[in-house]
């Protein structure tokens, strides 16, 4: 059973789209809302990145022809949309938040440090990381796993669609078996496409766990505070 006092939430941009096929669904941000406080409630300090992918993805931008900078550069302002909605959906809560970017934009979002990141974490506020990095060629797995290490977060939870790690896709392979721990060695040697290389290498170097599991399912992150057996765990 792993003990949390301080996270990083990764969210997927994909599933902020909910039932649409681009966008944001706001019922879908209501609900990780929702969760999100139900777990600050708990005590617990959360920082999360949301990634961009509903509304635009650098490495598609140039598959049609942008430059790889400028797409990514699109790809990050993307990740910041997201970031404000969920900040708006978490102030309907009444859950106090702040919005830090990687990218000088105020006063859309405070420029991030690991000081002012953690300032506001031992404070209580959820405290949202968005542009990735601030550099293009970094995915915001590997944004995530960044801010994961820089807060010294107790493990990255990775919100998705599916429960779990699993043989292969299990929304395009019905035989797909699921994981309950696998390590960072057996994601590499498997070939599993958990997050890019990049992200898993930063994790296991740093030794920081990472939780796949099903945000979409309301109320299974409070059941991962409370220690229950959801999803998988990469050690």
């Amino acid at each position: 059973m792993m003990k949390f006092n301080r996270i990083l939430l990764k969210l997927s941009g994909e599933s902020l789209m909910g039932a649409q096929k681009y966008g944001i669904d706001v019922t879908r941000v209501e609900s990780y809302a929702r969760q999100i406080k139900e777990i600050a409630e708990m005590g617990i300090q959360i920082g999360i990145v949301i990634g961009g992918g509903n509304i635009f993805r650098g490495l598609s931008g140039t598959n049609k022809g942008f430059d790889r900078v400028k797409g990514d550069s699109m790809g990050m302002l993307a990740t910041v949309i997201n970031s404000l909605a969920l900040s708006s959906a978490l102030d309907n809560e009444n859950c106090r938040n702040k919005v830090l970017t990687a990218i000088r934009m105020e006063p859309i979002g405070e420029f991030y440090s690991k000081a002012k990141a953690i300032e506001y974490l031992e404070n209580g506020y959820v405290t949202i990381f968005s542009a990735g990095t601030g550099n293009p060629y970094f995915t915001t797995d590997t944004g995530s796993s960044l801010r994961a290490i820089e807060i010294e977060a107790d493990a990255m939870l990775k919100g998705t669609r599916v429960d779990g790690i699993y043989t292969a896709d299990p929304e395009k392979d019905p035989t797909a078996t699921k994981f309950e721990k696998i390590t960072y060695d057996e994601i590499y040697n498997k070939g599993l496409k958990v997050m890019d290389l990049t992200a898993t290498t930063m994790c296991k170097e740093n030794h920081l766990p990472i939780v796949v599991f099903n945000m979409d399912v309301e109320g299974n992150l409070k059941k991962l505070m409370e220690g229950q057996q959801i999803g998988t765990i990469v050690y």
